[in-house]
């Protein structure tokens, strides 16, 4: 069964519900399947039965290749690259800011740029993967991000200048054009590495499980929930190594040991060259939604089931998937606005200093937490509140409640800053005697409107498109998060050009005591109530591919003599 990009957002949800285990097949065992034998498709019975390939083009062996030995090392080279990659996402804010000597409203800018084009940067990993597989393009994607990481960390060396520069509150020199260049060129090779990979690392490691063998279909599901495991703790230790950082300003050492895990990762990930399971490229997906296309315009007057019935169903959704992208609006603030808000705050505890970025912890449990005990804590509550017998709230219902506790969030934030800007110094320095402390609410929160609002939303979209058209769901869930970043960028950019008129310091300016924060946090929490007016209008109106289903079949018998 031959596996291709289409299957991406797929598995995607696997990694975020259970995925993936399995059993070694020992000698023994192959043995007596071949004694037996099955015949299926003419293969041999030790071969896989979904088609997969060796490094040589021909069938695998079941016990030669694959399997978890294969799984665990691109399990290590997962978590590799998640820490290199959290190590930048989590710290490029406050280093563009106090080392690059940006504005609060540039520093953001900068940040919400660069995450949507990681986000489009997926959409490359996943058609190249068509073409060349999924192997070469992991491979081709590490080199990358290998590259990426050494540029960046030669670029840092530079603009690390005077020494002790780049710590909260301590700018560095003004830099030389060429040195800036460097930087952006680091971090988009960085972005267009880590996404081509992760979107095309995860499909890869699936296909080393045969989900036509009961055992090895179980043994993915298990691996499934390691998978996010590797991606957590690749977080949680880059956030470890920003404890440091950030209170130092030591810059350097962290980004040359994120050069050298993504080192180590391409090392790893080369090292089963010889045992990875391969599936043949399956070729451009573009051809077949063009197909699709066409047969719709063909069949429009025509009452009978057709091609086209699936871009009815892209089409009902669309208004759903628009809604969605506001989502990333909202997420984007935490390792942005929330953190600078964080850099301004007494972060002391004891002889300790709280990393602002560090705080992204309680985000990261609260997802956790609420992922894993969803139906122990959230079922049980949803039955009593609601009176019912269902065991789960459907898609869409979490979905609108992660709008509403995203709407808490901003909500909570804003009283935050108001707390934050009534206990600053007044002086230049940006600072407030409120503790960061007080942050955590608001990161629990943001992790528990992700958990409802990420999870659902891609369990969702993945049952309602249509089989043939699953490319281009992927195509808009990337494009969906690439927007919404670009959208921050642009409300930002909008917002700060009102509000700084007439020799005001806008909402969000180079020094945060100057500015309302607080009040870009409220605007914030009316756009996301709104947005979830329209979600829910939508969703209400809504009627899933399988109630379609169940009508046609119900006419069909009607008519039938």
């Amino acid at each position: 069964m031959q596996q291709s990009v289409n299957e991406m957002v797929g598995l995607g949800d696997d990694l975020v519900a259970p995925g993936f285990e399995t059993s070694p097949v020992d000698t023994a065992a192959v043995f007596e399947l071949q004694q037996s034998g099955n015949g299926e498709e003419g293969l041999p019975p030790a071969h896989t039965k979904d088609g997969s390939l060796d490094r040589y083009g021909k069938p695998d062996v079941r016990g030669r290749t694959g399997g978890w030995k294969s799984g665990l090392v691109l399990l290590v080279s997962q978590g590799l690259v998640t820490l290199a990659f959290y190590v930048l996402e989590a710290s490029i804010v406050l280093f563009t800011k106090y080392v690059m000597r940006q504005t609060n409203a540039e520093a953001e800018s900068t940040f919400s740029l660069w995450m949507g084009t990681v986000y489009l940067c997926s959409l490359v990993g996943g058609f190249l993967s068509d073409y060349l597989g999924r192997y070469l393009i992991s491979t081709y994607a590490q080199v990358v991000l290998t590259v990426g990481f050494g540029l960046l960390s030669a670029s840092a060396n530079a603009l690390l200048k005077p020494h002790g520069c780049g710590a909260i509150g301590k700018l560095c020199d003004p830099h030389a054009p060429g040195e800036v260049s460097m930087f952006y060129i680091s971090i988009y090779l960085i972005a267009l590495g880590n996404e081509a990979c992760e979107s095309v690392l995860a499909t890869f490691a699936a296909d080393q499980f045969d989900e036509e063998d009961p055992a090895e279909k179980q043994s993915k599901t298990s691996f499934g929930w390691y998978f996010v495991i590797a991606s957590n703790i690749g977080r949680l230790i880059s956030m470890a190594l920003l404890v440091y950082t950030e209170s130092t300003g030591n810059w350097l050492p962290i980004f040359w040991i994120s050069t050298g895990c993504v080192i180590t990762a391409l090392v790893f990930l080369l090292s089963q060259t010889r045992r990875y399971r391969r599936f043949k490229p399956s070729g451009n997906p573009f051809p077949r939604i063009a197909q699709v296309i066409v047969a719709s315009w063909r069949n429009r007057n025509l009452q009978v089931p057709s091609p086209g019935e699936e871009v009815k169903c892209i089409l009902r959704l669309l208004p759903l998937w628009l809604c969605t992208i506001w989502s990333s609006v909202v997420f984007l603030q935490m390792p942005s606005l929330f953190t600078e808000q964080g850099a301004t705050m007494d972060g002391t505890i004891l002889h300790f200093q709280v990393p602002p970025a560090g705080m992204i912890v309680f985000d990261i449990i609260s997802t956790s937490t609420l992922i894993v005990f969803y139906d122990k804590l959230i079922v049980p509550l949803h039955i009593k509140l609601t009176k019912t017998q269902s065991k789960t709230l459907a898609e869409l219902q979490r979905i609108g409640t992660g709008f509403v506790i995203a709407v808490v969030t901003m909500l909570f934030a804003g009283l935050v800053e108001q707390q934050r800007l009534k206990y600053s110094d007044g002086s230049t320095k940006e600072m407030s005697s409120l503790h960061i402390l007080w942050h955590i609410p608001q990161y629990i929160l943001m992790g528990a409107s992700k958990a409802m609002v990420c999870v659902a939303e891609k369990e969702f979209f993945a049952a309602e498109t249509p089989d043939g058209l699953k490319s281009l769901e992927m195509i808009l869930s990337f494009c969906c998060s690439a927007l919404g970043d670009y959208m921050c960028h642009t409300i930002l950019w909008v917002v700060n050009k009102i509000t700084a008129s007439n020799g005001k310091a806008g909402w969000v300016p180079p020094n945060l005591n100057d500015g309302h924060a607080d009040r870009f946090f409220f605007l914030l929490a009316a756009l996301t109530m709104l947005n979830l007016g329209l979600f829910v209008m939508f969703a209400y109106r809504y009627i899933s591919i399988s109630t379609q289903m169940r009508d046609g079949i119900e006419e069909m018998e009607e008519v039938a003599p």
